[in-house]
């Protein structure tokens, strides 16, 4: 991606002034994952981390939309580090990202449980006042000759059903809601802890191995072929490792050039050398 590419992500970020953060994420989401699927890494590492600088530190934790979408944008910015080979940073962020999603599911679930227990009790009442009328309302339906008093009865009870009925309807709702909202809070604490993990056994992993290759030049130069022949993985895959191993070691020449052909760069042709001018020949006399 060009600069230009860059100064765009930062400005669809930076136009969403009024927004929530999880706006702003619904915003630069496709855009971003669109940059990734085309290898541009570091402007989306750019991006990500531009907007988590402006609002990741000011969200507020008791609003567990927002910390959510601050997860995702931990992640999302773990993913692009991933992608462009820092393997290092991605960690970091995968920690951090950790790190807000236990938080916010430590400060959500109280407050998801009160409001769970409204609802509870709401809907007994709810129920216990529409089991109560629903006698009286069945008299008067099946009743006939009603006078104007018993007609003006059943309608009121007909509008304190469908009152009644709705009130359950929306707590019911809100409670499959309350339901879906701690999964999801779950999953992504699940998720982020998982990874974490996972990225740091497989640099501890990574490390051991460029020790007994005898240095990073010599693990580079191995795993190159590997990643060269496995032709079948995602290019995105084949793209994030070929460019670990270009920082593993930026002087290896075939790592350059298997990144850019992944990326659909056209290699550089080498300079011609000038030819030598040949002295011209002089007359003896």
């Amino acid at each position: 991606m060009t600069r230009f590419g860059f100064l765009l992500a930062c400005a669809m970020a930076a136009s969403l002034g009024a927004q929530s953060l999880t706006d702003r994420f619904k915003e630069v989401r496709g855009p971003w994952e669109l940059q990734l699927e085309r290898g541009e890494a570091a402007t989306v590492r750019k991006g990500v981390e531009a907007l988590l600088g402006r609002e990741g530190l000011t969200v507020n934790p008791s609003d567990y939309n927002d910390m959510h979408a601050l997860v995702a944008l931990r992640g999302l910015a773990a993913r692009a580090c991933v992608s462009e080979g820092s393997w290092e940073d991605a960690v970091v962020h995968f920690l951090k990202a950790q790190s807000a999603a236990e938080e916010n599911l430590v400060t959500a679930e109280p407050f998801l449980a009160k409001t769970r227990m409204e609802h509870e009790l709401k809907l007994k009442e709810f129920r216990e006042a529409l089991a109560k009328q629903a006698p009286r309302l069945r008299e008067l339906e099946e009743s006939p000759g009603l006078t104007q008093d018993q007609l003006k009865l059943r309608q009121q009870l007909k509008i304190f059903t469908d009152e009644q009925q709705a009130a359950i309807a929306h707590s019911e709702r809100a409670l499959k809601d309350i339901e879906g909202i701690l999964a999801r809070l779950r999953q992504a604490k699940e998720t982020t802890t998982k990874a974490a993990a996972d990225w740091q056994a497989f640099l501890a992993a990574e490390k051991t191995e460029v020790a007994e290759a005898g240095g990073a030049p010599h693990y580079v130069a191995e795993k190159l072929e590997q990643v060269k022949a496995d032709d079948a993985r995602p290019r995105q895959e084949r793209l994030a490792y070929a460019r670990r191993l270009q920082k593993l070691d930026s002087a290896n020449k075939d790592v350059v050039r298997l990144v850019n052909g992944l990326m659909g760069k056209e290699e550089a042709p080498e300079p011609v050398k000038p030819k030598k001018k040949k002295k011209a020949a002089t007359n003896k006399g």
